[in-house]
Parts: C-alpha cells; sequence; structure tokens
C-alpha cells in the first residue's frame, strides 16, 4: 500500500498550499529608480551623522532650491514635531515635517536622511507623505481662443477679445483720457 505525500499541496487544495506560494508577489521595481535607491544608500549617512533641515526638504524636492527651504525656515513656515525650527535644525529618522510652501501644506515622516538632492523616485521614498489632498483647481475658461482656420479677425472681433483679455484700447469705455497738448502738437517734439 502507497503512503500519502507528506507535501500538503500535493492533495490540490489550495487552503493547504504554502503561505510563500498563497502570498502575491510584490511587483519588481524599475530597475533604473533600484539602482538609483542602491546609490543613494550607498552614498547615505554615517551612523550618528545627521543633516540639516533645508538641506533636507531640498534634497527630497519639496523645495525647488536650498535657499528657499532656508527661507521657509526662516519665515515660520517649516515645523518638526509640531515646533518652529531655524534653518540649521538637525532632523532625525521619524520627524515630522510640516512644510508650507506655495499654498500648500505638506506633511511629511522622514524615513530616511539624504544630504544630496535625488531623483523624485528616490526621493519618495525618503518619506512618507501625510499631507493632505491638494485643493482642486478651478475651472477658467480659456479667453480669446479662435479656431485655427477662422481666418484674421474683425475689429468687432478684436475688440471683443481685448474685452476678455482685459486690454482696453484708448477708444474704449472707460479707458483713461489722454490731455491734448497744450501747444496744439499732435506729436511731441514736432
Amino acid at each position: 500500500m502507497a503512503l500519502a505525500s507528506q507535501d500538503p499541496a500535493a492533495d490540490g487544495t489550495p487552503e493547504a498550499a504554502t503561505p510563500e506560494a498563497a502570498a502575491p508577489e510584490a511587483p519588481a521595481p524599475d530597475p533604473g529608480t533600484a539602482a538609483a535607491v542602491a546609490a543613494a544608500e550607498a552614498a547615505g549617512l554615517a551612523a550618528g551623522e545627521t543633516v540639516r533641515i533645508d538641506s533636507w526638504v531640498w534634497a527630497v524636492r519639496l523645495v525647488k532650491t536650498r535657499s528657499l527651504g532656508a527661507t521657509a525656515c526662516r519665515g515660520g513656515h517649516v515645523h518638526v514635531n509640531g515646533e518652529r525650527v531655524k534653518p540649521a535644525y538637525s532632523v532625525r529618522v521619524g520627524d515630522e515635517v510640516r512644510l508650507r510652501h506655495e499654498g500648500r501644506e505638506r506633511v511629511v515622516i522622514v524615513k530616511r536622511l539624504i544630504r544630496k538632492r535625488v531623483g523624485a523616485p528616490v526621493a519618495a521614498q525618503c518619506y512618507i507623505d501625510n499631507s493632505p489632498p491638494p485643493p482642486p483647481r478651478e475651472a477658467v475658461a480659456p479667453v480669446g481662443i479662435r479656431d485655427r482656420g477662422a481666418g484674421r479677425p474683425t475689429k468687432r472681433d478684436r475688440r471683443e477679445l481685448e474685452r476678455l483679455r482685459g486690454l482696453g484700447t484708448p477708444d474704449a469705455p472707460g479707458a483713461p483720457v489722454v490731455a491734448p497738448d497744450p501747444h496744439g502738437r499732435r506729436r511731441p517734439g514736432h
């Protein structure tokens, strides 16, 4: 008599499959991103080293320049763990950084300290973004766009386009009145 196989997946039931086989595989990271992450980790900081907050917010691409990061700190737009900080504040892993920039508040948790600016995919792996969603953009109708091939605008069309764009003409109602030359000349100096 043949003995039953000791392999639980041999009977074909999905419940008996091993956890490794049942777990969904994580998508393979982009090879370029993986190489950039490895390079950033290799150039990472040694144990005990610190990074300035203005440098870190620049390195992870929350601001465009380091001087903008320093200006934001001096202006009170950067808070670490609820307190206003100066540009030279040393940030640590696990700190909550709140940055108010360009009319939007960014709330991030520091995952990795980096000193050099890296690409956006790598920078996104250096923090956990807990920011509120950005406000919806206002739908603005395009002003003064003509259909292609519609030809040259008439004087009436041109005046209507200028009115929509806010570029009033001198003969338009509400335009400033220019005082005539006291000597009766049409052009200055003639």
